[in-house]
Parts: C-alpha cells; sequence; structure tokens
C-alpha cells in the first residue's frame, strides 16, 4: 500500500475543503440558522447574478464611478467557497443575466447580447451575438433585467426616464402628461424571441405596461413577477398637498404578477400608498392624496414594500437547502433609498416574503440586512455596501451581490 506524503494529504483535504461561514457573516446580518461567507470583493459595481450547474458565478458590472461594465466571471476552483478565479470579459453597463440553452445573455442599458458557452470553460472565448438592439436608455431608469418563460421567450424592462410623465421632469408643480407619450417605448416589459439576432423594440411584443422602472423582473411557475420603484419628492413637488413624512411612508414599492399580455399597472397616473393599501390618483393628474379617481382601472399589486426601498432584483425560492417555509418564496434584493429625508433612509436589505402557490402568504421579512454599514444613514452616499441581486446556487445555497464594494455573500443555511 501506498503511503501519501503529509503535503499529498493536505492538497487532497483543500481540493475537498467544504465553505466555511465568516465568524461575522462577512458583516452582514441573517436569521438564527443562517450564515454567510464573503466569497469575493472588490470585482466592481455587482447587479444581477447568475450560477452555473457546477458552481461558476457570472456577476453583471454597472459602469460609472470608477466603475467598468461587462460581466465577472467566478470560479471557486478548490471548493473552499472562495473565489480565487475572476475573469472579466465585455465593457457595458449591464444589470440583466441569465443563462439559456448554452448562453449566457446580458442586459445592458440599450441591448441584450449573449455569448456562447464553452462547457468547463469560465470564460467565453466567442464575441457576443446581439439579440435586441436599440432598446431606450437614458439616465434615468435606464437599467433593464431579463428573464425567460421557457418557452422561447424572453422578457426585458424598458423603464421610464421620468418621475411622473410631467411636461417638465421633476418641476414642482407641473402637471403630467395625459396621454403619457412615454408609455409607447418605455414603462413596459417586452417580449422578444431569445433565438433570434438582431431584433429591436418594434420587434418584440409589449407584454406589460404601466410601470415606473422595474430591473426586478422574474419569471415563475408560468407567470411573469415584477418588483416596481415607485414615485420618488411627494413632498418638494406638491407641498401644498404632502408633507415628507407623507413621501418618506406612502408610496409603496409594488410587487405585480402579470395574468395576462397587455395587462396596465397604472404608471404615471396612480400609486399604491403603502398605508391604506389602496391606489390613489397622482397629485400631477389631480389627486390630493385620498382620491382613487381613475386609479380603480388598473390591475393591483400582489403585495407591497415600504417607500423608497428601491428593488432591483428577484428571485424565486426553488432549492430544499433552507427551511421548508423558504419553498415557493421570494427574495427581494433593496438597494436602499435615496429620497427619505429629513428621515433615515431605509431598505438596505434582501427581504424575504412568503408564498402560497402564486399568491403572497403572509408578512414579509427582512431576511439579510446591515447593508448601510451602519445603524442609521441620512443619505445614500452613506452607505458602504448595497444589495443589488440574488441568485440560487445548485446546491440550494443563495448569493447576494453588492454595487459598492464588489462583494459577494455566499448565505448558507447550517442550523
Amino acid at each position: 500500500m501506498r503511503t501519501l506524503s503529509i503535503i499529498t494529504f493536505l492538497s487532497i483535504l483543500t481540493l475537498h475543503a467544504a465553505p466555511k461561514c465568516d465568524a461575522d457573516n462577512g458583516g452582514i446580518k441573517l436569521p438564527e440558522g443562517f450564515c454567510a461567507q464573503l466569497a469575493v470583493e472588490g470585482i466592481g459595481a455587482g447587479r444581477h447574478a447568475v450560477v452555473t450547474p457546477n458552481g461558476d458565478v457570472y456577476v453583471a458590472l454597472m459602469s460609472g464611478r470608477g466603475s467598468k461594465g461587462g460581466v465577472a466571471a467566478l470560479r471557486d476552483a478548490d471548493g473552499d467557497g472562495k473565489f480565487e478565479t475572476i475573469e472579466k470579459f465585455g465593457d457595458l453597463s449591464s444589470t440583466g443575466i441569465g443563462l439559456r440553452n448554452g448562453y449566457l445573455y446580458v442586459a445592458t442599458v440599450n441591448s441584450v447580447i449573449r455569448y456562447k458557452m464553452t462547457p468547463g470553460q469560465l470564460k467565453p472565448s466567442g464575441e457576443a451575438e446581439v439579440v435586441v438592439a436599440n432598446l431606450p436608455g437614458e439616465r434615468e431608469h435606464g437599467d433593464k433585467g431579463l428573464t425567460f418563460d421557457g418557452k422561447g421567450f424572453l422578457y426585458v424592462n424598458v423603464g421610464s426616464p421620468s418621475n411622473a410623465c410631467q411636461a417638465q421632469n421633476r418641476r414642482k408643480g407641473a402637471p403630467g402628461q395625459d396621454p403619457c407619450p412615454i408609455l409607447e417605448e418605455h414603462g413596459g416589459v417586452w417580449r422578444f424571441d431569445e433565438n433570434k439576432l438582431g431584433q429591436k423594440e418594434s420587434d418584440g411584443v409589449r407584454w406589460a405596461t404601466g410601470f415606473r422602472q422595474e430591473p426586478a423582473i422574474t419569471w415563475h411557475d408560468g407567470k411573469l413577477y415584477i418588483v416596481m420603484n415607485s414615485r420618488d419628492q411627494l413632498d418638494t413637488l406638491w407641498p401644498e398637498k404632502f408633507t415628507p413624512e407623507d413621501n418618506a411612508t406612502r408610496p409603496a414599492e409594488p410587487m405585480f404578477r402579470v395574468d395576462k399580455q397587455g395587462e396596465n399597472f397604472g404608471w404615471p397616473f396612480c400609486f399604491f400608498d403603502y398605508l391604506t393599501q389602496k391606489p390613489v390618483l397622482n397629485p400631477e393628474y389631480g389627486g390630493d392624496g385620498k382620491e382613487v379617481g381613475r386609479c380603480d382601472k388598473f390591475s393591483l399589486p400582489i403585495v407591497s414594500f415600504p417607500a423608497h426601498w428601491a428593488p432591483v432584483d428577484v428571485e424565486f425560492y426553488t432549492g430544499s437547502q433552507f427551511p421548508a417555509k423558504y419553498k415557493g418564496g421570494a427574495f427581494i434584493a433593496f438597494h436602499g433609498s435615496w429620497n427619505r429625508s429629513p428621515m433615515p433612509q431605509e431598505g438596505y436589505n434582501v427581504t424575504f416574503q412568503p408564498f402560497s402557490g402564486e399568491k403572497p402568504s403572509g408578512k414579509f421579512e427582512i431576511f439579510a440586512s446591515g447593508f448601510p454599514g451602519k445603524a442609521e444613514i441620512k443619505t445614500s452616499n452613506e452607505a458602504t455596501t448595497r444589495a443589488d441581486g440574488v441568485a440560487q446556487a445548485p446546491d440550494g445555497s443563495i448569493y447576494i451581490t453588492d454595487s459598492e464594494k464588489g462583494k459577494v455573500w455566499h448565505v448558507m443555511y447550517k442550523k
């Protein structure tokens, strides 16, 4: 019998080392029984992520503020949970990302591109193919998410470059345009053929409309789900009607389920009031904070979250590592408010919303918190980390990405 040397033995142990959670969970707070390992940091402004069957992680990167766009490809070759191999490709500011039939799809501000993947190879060797080109992508609300229905179609959000479709955007007392011309090419989710190259927006189908900004989109159990960023500045634009407290607490971040093609969810005419759990007419269209008006004609949210939390990503949990109550529920990455002053900013977290079938069941809970870096902040610039993406791994654990320090946390259940 051959005797293994100590070096060889230690090498084998290293190759089979299991991920170990950090003593401080990488600086974030989690429910009892969960722990986290900081798997990597400094990769750039991370947005959405996707995990391959072999455990490689691909993170879409936003450009700006000294960060380059593109994609970061991460590999843990020795099984210790740390991504020691990092390869980057592309340079366009990106948010949405997904794997489908051997291709990696990436949603940039103005397009959807894809890369042919080679089994066992971390970085694609070929050039990107353009699936959809020349999408509207103005500076305000230009970020795009993507998702697939499993039937050959790709869905992409096109946000509205406006707060409430005023003729003069964010101008005190300016009325809203009626009808809103922005909705012709923005404010909706478009469906495209996932296999056809060189498409443009007019080649797609506007699947749903009436959204302000909605990069948090996903297809789950036969339906499209969307978590929307609602309106800002009720108090500063309409001080005679709304107080700073109204602005900080009332315009909910709603979650929608699209039940049929062509549904309208009410932006810019209405906002969903988090306090009363009812839709109300926006002041740009004559609303006083109480009047419902035309808002009873639009589809309602299936659940809502506090004002200005800023949802960026949503992922339904289909794994089995976590306790049973998480199965079928939705993890939502909120990267935090900027428009709650003089009250403290809030919403820097990953929230879990339980579901029963296609309907929410019970109150949401804060799943991961601690991202701002301190208990209370007055401006978003004080946040040292911000959750921007959630992705499920093959073993049922999840990854959380960060857009400030380029961190990726690996969250596991250990109880």
